[in-house]
């Protein structure tokens, strides 16, 4: 099990987790977990529900006080030192709410005036497209408007890093993208970005590395790439066969990992080498495959695997 890698983009870390471990009612949330972050990169953390993400980055942020282990933020302990990493990390939380009456220009100037340099708020609600909702309450922005407004605060310190923690959960599929493009566009201006998130597609397209965490212990950390490559299945095969196959026969092909019937369509996981092998099968028996597709794992796959989510 790897839980420390080398900097990905960067030469240093900005983050550095040592042996975290928080306790709760006698259960470790989080057990031990060890990770650093590059400066410069988007670093991202899976994992499933209660798994411990939440409350390994609220250590980070400083919220929480962990029971063992070591936490540094460009070299500061965010307990002790919790004034000055104030000053270079932004957060974005997992649940997150202004006074309802609150007018988005009045919550960027109400920000701006906690940090000694902050950003210029008035590029930065242009740049998140909320210049023509300055005048609006919170409680009249949409969803995709409050998130875009979390996102500003977030960065108004101007932080050399930002933790945003479950950024787009509840928005619609277009309302996510335009938020990827987002955080790609904050990375690209300098900025670390700690991502956690329960969505694989948004983890795949923006991270350079994930933390996979199951049980408060970090079961895989890698690349996108990486983490796919351990997937039990790297080819996914699904066709709708023309008369029914012999299951004694599809359990012996080569490099199978799995098999699953549904509706008279049959997936396949395996290889290139169980691929070959199906068509081989198919062309003996003179049987034709209908709506044949062939595709390579996901990071959805990986997940599962590392985590054993949604097996019996």
């Amino acid at each position: 099990m790897t839980t420390t890698q080398s900097a990905a983009r960067g030469t240093r870390p900005l983050i550095e987790v040592s042996g975290l471990r928080k306790v709760y009612a006698g259960r470790a949330v989080v057990d031990g977990l060890s990770f650093t972050v590059a400066e410069g990169e988007i670093f991202g953390i899976l994992g499933p529900n209660g798994a411990g993400k939440t409350t390994a980055v609220e250590c980070v942020e400083g919220l929480r006080v962990p029971d063992a282990g070591r936490v540094r933020v460009a070299g500061l302990d965010p307990v002790a030192d919790h004034d000055q990493v104030t000053c270079i990390l932004g957060a974005q939380l997992q649940e997150s709410e202004l006074q309802p009456k609150l007018t988005v220009r009045e919550a960027l100037e109400l920000y701006a005036a906690f940090y000694p340099d902050p950003a210029d708020w008035r590029p930065l609600a242009e740049r998140l497209r909320l210049t023509d909702k300055l005048g609006t309450r919170f409680a009249k922005l949409s969803g995709g408007q409050k998130q875009r407004l979390f996102i500003a605060l977030a960065l108004i310190g101007n932080p050399r890093v930002v933790v945003l923690d479950e950024l787009t959960t509840g928005l619609d599929p277009r309302a996510r993208r335009d938020t990827w493009q987002l955080i790609e566009d904050v990375r690209d201006s300098g900025v670390t970005v700690l991502l956690v998130t329960h969505f694989m597609e948004e983890a795949q397209r923006l991270c350079d590395r994930i933390a996979v965490i199951d049980q408060g212990r970090i079961a895989a950390l890698d690349t996108p790439a990486g983490l796919i490559s351990r997937a039990a299945a790297s080819t996914v095969m699904s066709f709708t066969p023309s008369v029914p196959l012999d299951e004694e026969a599809l359990r012996d092909l080569p490099a199978l990992a799995s098999v699953e019937h549904k509706d008279g369509r049959v997936t396949l996981g395996g290889t290139d080498e169980t691929v070959n092998a199906v068509l081989t099968l198919l062309a003996r028996h003179h049987i034709t495959a209908h709506q044949l597709r062939v595709s390579d794992a996901t990071l959805d796959d990986a997940f599962l695997d590392l985590t054993g989510v949604g097996q019996s």
